[in-house]
């Protein structure tokens, strides 16, 4: 049998797993839709966080990115230890003690309608930029391995695999992604720590242990603090940018705050969020380990592939194990799988409710326009994809950080003004500031090298915040 019908059987057989599950939750109505009830358990959040913040973007691209970084990302991902302690401490109280359905709604107390609609529109901005990217890799990668193969045009690929899960996540909401991502991380790590195992016993397992052989390897190297102003791996830029990033893409973003929300109270989710951010260290570990071994095996067959090519193009070569395909491709749909379904259900739950204002009563009208948004947004992540396509650059997790750090900096600027602050602000100013900003940090970053003779990394974002915060003050109310 080819590789390609093997390929299409797991697929489904997976799918058909996971729309079993959705089978046996029963339907929610608009309010288990949105907050899952309230009574969902932290640890199993807690577990189904790593699958949804991973996505297929990092079991493609951070192994690739270990050739050019080496594991300099470990820095950034130390720096997510205090952005989510910051969630965890000041964020999280100030959701529960307001008993939000959606985040954003708090902009609507502390600003006024303005400042509420600019807030959610940036979220639809970010997560539907940051889903597309993640979900238009592993389309790319599945389209090339199994759907080209039955001569399908890419637009099929991409609208299949959106559809694949809207059927699941349309049905129960955020109480059956909850479930589902639980199962998606364990297949996630299975299939990253079996491809480990296959490719240093194929390397020859050598004398030294793995851990040890890492250890010593040259592209082991995690901290770099030298030249500061021209390398971007450079450490005080990489942990910065992990810091606000940790907060900003997890903190001020409802498809990872409604899971956090569907806790049974505040103490379970702290709980949640501190577990997952110590989880989220050797996980990232083993991705980077992985990146390694990948590139001495390729080099070992004489292989030449970089970046988002790298794992798919050892996985599927001739000298590979068969195993390691069906590894990789099973990684890849439950890393892409888990990270889709939520990000579609915040996007819902963020139209629904902050742009359109819609009430959680369970009326037929409701539902109808709930289903509506579900199947709009689908569309927008379609449209979105094939978009992609035509413009992406070798690495997909580089483009996500540098769009988080356009579109995400003024919901930074929003909450850290509104939490911090006492400032009166003129509210239908807030808009134009929210655009201005991003505006003048894409021209910094542009001319940042010829201006200053300094080169930016992922703190960008921090930038970002710091002119919408300019901003808002020179908006602020006399008196």
């Amino acid at each position: 049998m080819h590789t390609s019908y093997l390929i299409l059987i797991l697929i489904v057989s997976y799918f058909a797993l996971l729309y079993t599950v959705s089978v046996f939750r029963k339907k929610s109505d608009n309010f288990n839709f949105f907050t899952g009830g309230r009574n969902a358990h932290w640890l199993m959040i807690s577990v189904g966080m790593i699958g949804a913040s991973l996505s297929g973007v990092t079991f493609i691209s951070i192994p690739g990115w270990v050739r050019s970084q080496n594991m300099a990302y470990m820095q950034m991902v130390i720096g997510y230890l205090v952005g989510y302690a910051v969630i965890a401490f000041v964020l999280l109280p100030m959701y529960y003690r307001f008993r939000l359905i959606s985040i954003y709604q708090y902009l609507n107390d502390r600003f006024g309608v303005f400042g509420y609609k600019t807030g959610a529109s940036f979220f639809i901005l970010s997560r539907l930029f940051g889903a597309g990217f993640r979900l238009y890799l592993v389309a790319i990668v599945l389209h090339t391995l199994v759907f080209g193969f039955f001569d399908w045009p890419f637009w099929a690929t991409v609208l299949l695999s959106i559809a694949m899960i809207y059927v699941y996540t349309q049905r129960g909401g955020i109480g059956t992604i909850i479930y589902t991502d639980v199962i998606q991380t364990v297949f996630m790590l299975s299939a990253l720590t079996a491809a480990i195992y296959f490719l240093w016993k194929d390397l020859g397992g050598h004398q030294d242990s793995i851990i040890q052989y890492l250890y010593q390897h040259p592209r082991s190297r995690i901290w770099h603090s030298d030249h500061f102003l021209t390398d971007g791996r450079h450490f005080v830029k990489q942990f910065i940018g992990g810091v606000f990033i940790a907060i900003t893409m997890t903190g001020l973003d409802l498809d990872m705050m409604q899971k956090n929300l569907a806790c049974r109270n505040l103490r379970d989710a702290q709980k949640n969020m501190m577990v997952f951010s110590l989880m989220l260290i050797p996980v990232n570990l083993v991705f980077l380990s992985l990146g390694i071994l990948l590139y001495d095996w390729s080099e070992m067959y004489g292989i030449d592939a970089v970046g988002d090519q790298l794992f798919p193009t050892v996985a599927f070569s001739p000298q590979a194990p068969a195993v390691l395909g069906i590894l990789f491709i099973l990684g890849v749909i439950a890393a892409a799988y888990s990270s889709a379904d939520s990000a579609l259900t915040a996007l819902t739950t963020s139209f629904t409710v902050d742009i359109l204002g819609m009430k959680l009563t369970d009326t037929a009208e409701n539902r109808r326009l709930r289903r509506l948004t579900h199947v709009l947004m689908a569309l927008l992540m379609f449209l979105l994809i094939i978009v992609f396509n035509y413009f992406v650059s070798e690495s997909v997790i580089n483009e996500i950080f540098t769009i988080a750090g356009y579109t995400y900096g003024p919901l930074l600027g929003l909450f850290a003004v509104g939490m911090f602050t006492t400032w009166k602000v003129q509210d239908k100013w807030i808009p134009a500031i929210a655009l201005l900003a991003p505006a003048i940090t894409y021209i910094l970053k542009m001319n940042s090298q010829k201006w200053f003779g300094y080169t930016f990394s992922f703190e960008l974002i921090v930038i970002n915040g710091l002119l919408m915060i300019f901003g808002l003050w020179a908006l602020r109310k006399k008196g």
